[in-house]
């Protein structure tokens, strides 16, 4: 990994952000991988995704006055870019390109999770 580069290097298994924390800020992943887990109801952990270069995450936080709904955490060593509101909405003035990307993201979030749920209900049925 590049020294000196922007952003914070993590080690692997290190926690970025924790479900349940409060957050205001989203982050980039620079470099490498994390992996984004959320707690069951039985204490457990579940899988939800692996994130690499270029892919967010903890974009609700800044939008939403909510807590963290997952942890994320670093798999293998991963630079991760924290990103403020006020950052990313001066950003987002500069170029507003930005934004279309950010919800057409967060938008395919959605209808993948759709179609998850959509899933689960058929099995269940």
């Amino acid at each position: 990994m590049v020294r000196g580069a922007l952003g914070k290097l993590y080690r692997d298994g290190e926690d970025i952000v924790r479900q349940g924390n409060s957050g205001d800020s989203m982050y980039v992943v620079q470099a490498g991988r994390v992996e984004v887990v959320q707690r069951s109801d039985s204490g457990g952990e579940q899988h939800l995704a692996f994130l690499e270069a270029g892919d967010f995450f903890g974009e609700m936080a800044v939008f939403e006055k909510e807590v963290r709904s997952a942890t994320v955490r670093a798999s293998g060593e991963a630079r991760v870019l924290k990103i403020d509101k006020k950052m990313l909405l001066r950003r987002i003035r500069e170029d507003p390109l930005l934004a279309v990307n950010l919800l057409k993201t967060m938008s395919h979030r959605i209808r993948d999770l759709n179609a998850e749920i959509s899933h689960h209900k058929e099995i269940h049925l």
